[in-house]
Formats: structure tokens, C-alpha cells, sequence
């Protein structure tokens, strides 16, 4: 393993960084574990970075890519007919709600946030975006534009006009004491404070991530973009949903975060787990704002059959399982064992979260405040007893998990012992 570790720093960009103090090689999956290269057994509960969102191995999904290769015909392109893309396109307009939908296929979540952006930016002639505080939305030059972390901004330089709103930065002092009705109150005069200061008026959209993936999973209360949408309404500007890490019933009480708002977006974005491992992105949106583009465009790979058969056969399984209802019971098993167990642990300071998708906020015991060695400490424990996990927040703080939708309830009470112990250990290192 050292070596590939060595030949992994001689040819990887040092930015690309890698888990643990000795980074593992997963080689084998099956269900909701995973095999590394030494033959230790892990069980997963970050899943490719939400991506592996049924599990491994799964036969409906592998006979169906089998099926799609056994034609031959890997990859064709836009300029035919792919019979794979209309159908997913008709279940994800229908499941999206938006009126007269339309979608398109790209290869990522980054490239479904640029299309977005292109398709808000042309209809309102505007460069002016919104955006989150503490957001993440794609590696590329607009995506990065919209993205309110500073840790994953390498300049400034934006071909939009960028503001950045509240929304769900509760732990800040001047909101930390706020009812949820009065945050969402404050917020929305801020939104308007921002349109009034800030901006031309003739803004383009707000771009939002229903709980913020990369943030730590931080996430507005329910119903703030409702208050929001009424605001851009008045202005006639687009609602824009990243549904990249929340969407296909990952927060266990509605099949798209957003829903839980009460708002229905122009837009919504999608990537990650609906391919199961395959590369898969794409944007649904109100039919009109998707023809109005005059220039002829395509995407490659986007689309291509093999993913098209993998995302077919992942969102079938979604639906035929009922997955959302396991992501809500599965979920408050862990959550709420999670809680309690916070509650005699100083290092923790919240556990927050939806269904299947939460996380653990690290602190200072002496004094609350983010804790980011605290936090590798931890993920070295969940490693150590077999649980793999992920690290995220503005500061750094947070453990973030989201297994497999397919988690039984068994395996739920195991990572939540594997979690609790790792707590304890974390703590015990803190004093």
C-alpha cells in the first residue's frame, strides 16, 4: 500500500486529498460493505461520497449494464435516438413536479450546476446569481462562482455576479438564540436588503442546496425557501435546486429536499447516486427555460448508454423498495441514538441531518468552538472499528455520513454502536 501510495504523490495533484493517516485501497464491495487491499472489512457509511447509493453489487443493476454491453454498442451520442435517455427523462420529469419538464444529461453534478446557471442566466439576460453562505456547488469556474466555502476556492474570479445570503448559518451569535419563524423572518429581510443594496434588481436566480453537502450538512429550516421564493417572485427571478446529495429520497421525507419547503423550483440539478457508481448528471427544468437556448448544444458522454441503463435500473430499484421509507427509518435509528448519546459527550457539539443522509459537529469541549483535529480523530476511530465515514464543514468539524439507501436496521444499530464508541474515544483524546 505504501507504494501506490508513493506512486499516487508522484503523479496526483496534491489537492486531491486522501482519507486517513494510511490511506486505503477498496478493491471489493458487496451490499453495504466494502473490502480494502489488506482484506479489511468495512462497513460503508459514506458511499462513494453519496454515490453508491444502493450498495454493491447489486444484480439488478449489474445485469442491466451486462444487458446494454452485450450489444456492443457502448456509446453512440446525442445526434441519434437513445431510447435509455427518454426513458429516465419521462420518470424524472414526472417524479420532479416541475411543469412541462424537460432534462438533460451531463456526466456530473458540477456540469448539471453550469447548465443550470446557463439556462437562469439566458432567460433573465443577467448575470446576477444568489447564492448560500458556506455552499458547495462543482469544481468549475461558474460552479465555483456560486460556492460560499472558502476552502474550495482557489480565486475569486467568477464570470457571475455573485451575492451570498443567510440561511443556514444558525450557529452564528446573532442568530444562535432565533425561533425558527424568526431566522426565517430575519433572512428574508436580508434578502431583500440585498436586492435593494447590491444588486441591478434584474437578478437571475438563487441557486441552493437544500441541505449543504460539502457545508457539513447544515441546512436552512423548513420553509425558508418558501419565504425566499416569494421574495424572487416579486423580481421574476429562477428558484434553482442542487438536489446532487439530497435528491431520490435520501432525506427520508421527501423524495427531493426541496419538497420539504414546500416549493416546487424552476430548476433542479441531480448527479451522484442515481447511476450507482456510473457517471450521471443532469438538469430538469420548466420546458420553456430548457428550449429557449437559440444555440445548438450536446453533451458527449452525458447521457451515454451504459449510465443511462445503470441510473434506469438504480431509480427503478429506488421506487421498487420504497427506499425514501427506509432512509426515514433506518435513519432516525442512528440519529436518534446519536442524540442521545451527544448529550453526555462535551466534544459533540450537534448532530443534525434528514433520513439517511447526517452528521456529527466536533468542538472544543472548553470552549465549543470547531474542532477540525478533532474531527481526524475520529474518522482514524470509525476506521479502526470498521465504519467508513466522511469529514466536511466551513471549519473542517464535521463528520458526515450517508449510507447506502438499502441500510438494514441491523446494520443501523451496528454503525451506530461503531459511531458511539468512536464518540467516547474522540472525547476521551480531547481531555
Amino acid at each position: 500500500m505504501s507504494d501506490l501510495l508513493a506512486r499516487h504523490r508522484a503523479v496526483m495533484p496534491d489537492w486531491v486529498a486522501l482519507y486517513y493517516d494510511r490511506p486505503i485501497e477498496i478493491v471489493e464491495g458487496r451490499g453495504n460493505r466494502v473490502t480494502d487491499a489488506d482484506g479489511t472489512t468495512y462497513l460503508d457509511f459514506f458511499a462513494g461520497i453519496l454515490t453508491n447509493m444502493i450498495g454493491y453489487d447489486v444484480p439488478e443493476v449489474r445485469e442491466a449494464v451486462e444487458r446494454r454491453l452485450a450489444t456492443g454498442v457502448v456509446h453512440t451520442s446525442t445526434a441519434y435516438l437513445l431510447r435509455g435517455q427518454v426513458e429516465l427523462a419521462e420518470k424524472i420529469a414526472r417524479l420532479s413536479g416541475i411543469e412541462d419538464a424537460k432534462v438533460f444529461f451531463t456526466n456530473s453534478g458540477t456540469e448539471a450546476n453550469e447548465t443550470a446557471l446557463l439556462l437562469a442566466t439566458y432567460a433573465r439576460k443577467s448575470d446576477q446569481v444568489l447564492a448560500m453562505r458556506q455552499s458547495y456547488h462543482g469544481r468549475s469556474f461558474g460552479a465555483l462562482g456560486v460556492t460560499g466555502n472558502r476552502a474550495w476556492k482557489n480565486n475569486s474570479y467568477s464570470p457571475l455576479n455573485v451575492h451570498f445570503l443567510h440561511g443556514a448559518d444558525r450557529h452564528l451569535p446573532q442568530f444562535a438564540r432565533l425561533s425558527d419563524h424568526d431566522y426565517i423572518k430575519v433572512c428574508t429581510e436580508d434578502l431583500r436588503h440585498v436586492l435593494a443594496t447590491a444588486t441591478g434588481g434584474d437578478v437571475a436566480a438563487l441557486i441552493a442546496e437544500p441541505i449543504q453537502g460539502v457545508g457539513g450538512f447544515t441546512m436552512a429550516p423548513d420553509g425558508l425557501f418558501a419565504a425566499y421564493r416569494e421574495v424572487l417572485d416579486e423580481y421574476g427571478a429562477l428558484f434553482i435546486s442542487d438536489e446532487v446529495q439530497t435528491g431520490w429520497g435520501r432525506t427520508g421525507e421527501t423524495f427531493f429536499g426541496i419538497q420539504a419547503h414546500g416549493v416546487t423550483p424552476d430548476v433542479m440539478t441531480f448527479a451522484k447516486g442515481l447511476g450507482n457508481g456510473f457517471a450521471v448528471g443532469g438538469v430538469v427544468a420548466r420546458g420553456d427555460l430548457m428550449d429557449a437556448l437559440h444555440a445548438v448544444g450536446l453533451s458527449t458522454f452525458g447521457g451515454n448508454p451504459i449510465s443511462m441503463a445503470a441510473a434506469n435500473a438504480t431509480l427503478d430499484y429506488v421506487l421498487d423498495h420504497d427506499l425514501q421509507a427506509n432512509a426515514a427509518r433506518t435513519g432516525a435509528i442512528v440519529m436518534d441514538g446519536l442524540r442521545e448519546a451527544a448529550g453526555r459527550l462535551p466534544v459533540v457539539g450537534e448532530v443534525r441531518g434528514k433520513g439517511l443522509m447526517f452528521a456529527i459537529e466536533l468542538v472544543d469541549p472548553g470552549t465549543g468552538e470547531p474542532a477540525p483535529a478533532l474531527a481526524g480523530v475520529m474518522m482514524e476511530e470509525t476506521r479502526r472499528r470498521g465504519l467508513l465515514a466522511g469529514k466536511g464543514g466551513l471549519y473542517g468539524n464535521v463528520i458526515r455520513m450517508a449510507p447506502p439507501l438499502t441500510l438494514t436496521e441491523a446494520e443501523a444499530k451496528e454503525g451506530l454502536g461503531i459511531l458511539i464508541d468512536s464518540m467516547e474515544a474522540t472525547n476521551e483524546a480531547s481531555e
